[in-house]
Parts: C-alpha cells; sequence; structure tokens
C-alpha cells in the first residue's frame, strides 16, 4: 500500500502517523496509470520479439527459407486470405472446437455438480474419471476413429473430452468447497432442491467453474490442432502440417499465428461471458474500485 508512515516520538510514547499515498488519495488515476503500463508492456514486448524476429531474418541471421521473416508471412497470410484460401480451414477448426466445447462443458459440469453433491456418486465414479484424465487424451483418437469413423465425429469427441475433464474437476471441486453454512442456511429457509441450486449451489460454485472453463478453452484449441495433424483433411491443423511436408514454412507459419489468434480469442470471449454472469466475483483484469 503506498501510504507514508513516519513515526513521532513523545515524552513516553511513540506514534506512528499514517498518510494517504497516491492511491488513496487518487484511485482512478493510479488505476488508469497502472492500466496504461499494464497495456504498453503487453504491446510491446510481443512487438520487440517481432522486430527482433524481423531484424534477424533481413540480416541473415536465420535461414528465412526455414523462418520467414513477419513481413513475408502478413504478406502470405494476406494473400490466402483475400483468394479465400484460408477461410475454409480456419471455420473447419471452429465449428469442431465450438462443438467439442459445447458438449464437454455441459457434460462436465452437470457430472461436476451431481459428484459435488452426492458423496455416494463421487466415491462410485471420482476412481475411474482419475484413472481416465492422466490418459493423454490424444491416445483416445483411435478410439474414436473405431466408433465414429472418418468425418468430424472423432474431432469433435477429443476435443469433448478433453474440456469434459477441466469443467469436471473445477466444478466438482467448487461444489465441494462450499461452506456448510450456505447449505444450513437454505434448508433454513425450507428451499426447495431447485431453490437451493439456482440461490446457493449456482452463484457460489460459478466463479470457480468459469476458470476450469477458461482453461478449457485455450486446451481445446490445442488438442484440435494436433488432432488434425493426424487424422482430417482440412483444418489449421491439417494446413500447418501439409504446409511443413510440402516445405511452405511461410504458409505453416501463416496456420500457427491463426492458431495462437484463435486460442486468444477464444478464451478472452470464455473471460468476458464469465464476467458477465458473476458480477459479483473478484475479477482477474479490470477497473480497480474508488
Amino acid at each position: 500500500m503506498n501510504t507514508a508512515v513516519r513515526k513521532e516520538r513523545t515524552d513516553s510514547t511513540a506514534v506512528l502517523v499514517r498518510r494517504p499515498g497516491p492511491r488513496e488519495l487518487h484511485p482512478v488515476r493510479t488505476h488508469r496509470r497502472r492500466r496504461t503500463l499494464e497495456l504498453s508492456l503487453a504491446v510491446a514486448v510481443p512487438l520487440v520479439l517481432v522486430l527482433l524476429w524481423q531484424l534477424a531474418a533481413a540480416q541473415a541471421w536465420i535461414d528465412d527459407r526455414v523462418y520467414p521473416a513477419p513481413t513475408t508471412i502478413l504478406a502470405d497470410g494476406w494473400d490466402r486470405a483475400a483468394a479465400g484460401d484460408l477461410w475454409p480451414d480456419v471455420w473447419a477448426t471452429l465449428k469442431r472446437v465450438l462443438a467439442g466445447y459445447a458438449i464437454g462443458t455441459a457434460s462436465g459440469y452437470a457430472l461436476g455438480l451431481l459428484m459435488g453433491s452426492l458423496s455416494l456418486v463421487r466415491a462410485a465414479l471420482e476412481p475411474l474419471l482419475d484413472a481416465l484424465y492422466v490418459v493423454p487424451k490424444l491416445a483416445l483418437l483411435p478410439i474414436f476413429l473405431n466408433m465414429f469413423g472418418l468425418g468430424e465425429g472423432p474431432q469433435v469427441a477429443l476435443v469433448a473430452a478433453t474440456v469434459f475433464f477441466f469443467v469436471w474437476i473445477s466444478t466438482m471441486s467448487a461444489v465441494m468447497s462450499i461452506p456448510a453454512g450456505y447449505r444450513d442456511a437454505g434448508q433454513v429457509f425450507g428451499a426447495s432442491s431447485w431453490q437451493m441450486f439456482r440461490h446457493v449451489l449456482l452463484p457460489a460454485s460459478l466463479p470457480a467453474v468459469l476458470v476450469g472453463a477458461r482453461i478449457a478453452a485455450g486446451v481445446a484449441v490445442l488438442v484440435i490442432v494436433a488432432s488434425e495433424q493426424i487424422a482430417a483433411a482440412n483444418g489449421l491443423g491439417h494446413l500447418i502440417f501439409d504446409s511443413r511436408a510440402l516445405f511452405q514454412n511461410d504458409v505453416m507459419f501463416v496456420g500457427i499465428v491463426c492458431v495462437a489468434v484463435l486460442g486468444v480469442v477464444f478464451s478472452e470471449l470464455v473471460r468476458i461471458l464469465g464476467r458477465l454472469l458473476t458480477p459479483w466475483a473478484p475479477r482477474d483484469r479490470g477497473r480497480g474500485q474508488s
């Protein structure tokens, strides 16, 4: 806390005089300066790295056939987007992520809520789910291929399975950590099962659940790209793998940049949705309080 503390000594006692600092005197101004500094750093660090990359390619410090300059990647990406060659792969990846994320989030939240509320259900299912959780999800792809065949099914199922475990764990932990006093208060007021869920379990657990959902959003993009490199005829993962095999490294980096942008945007949308759904929860980023 930015405060000035001065020690004054009287005849027999020492008195600490606390004076308010800039944060207390001008909270809004201090918060704006802090946010400006944070945003400047967030923009400056990637920009400096890109400029260093461009300089290294221009000065032949790196082989631009293997690591194309950022301007080359940007020009190639612009040309592919203008010609309409890029969007089918972006859309293929995006729809797989959205479908798998929706299925995994819904099933993970439902089961996590059930297991967090009922100890017998938790005792019956938790050992099995813990064992499945540590299995690398890409190892399940052959099973999904046998179940659903070639097409969209295995990709969506793999994303759903990945997201399910993140949401399930965060939901179950959030429900179990709800103070017993909250439940007792609901029972004292005669709340029904639905009222207990609506007014106690949901608002108390939702902030932690949305943290897990936000982590799952980023992991879902990682998994679908890896899956598309193995068993897909389109998508950003297929674009990256196929262009690398053809030594089209500029196209490969275009795909990588698209994946990074997709992951950041998707994760940020989940975060914004979480802030809208839980205005009572502490914010990881946002306005300070005056």
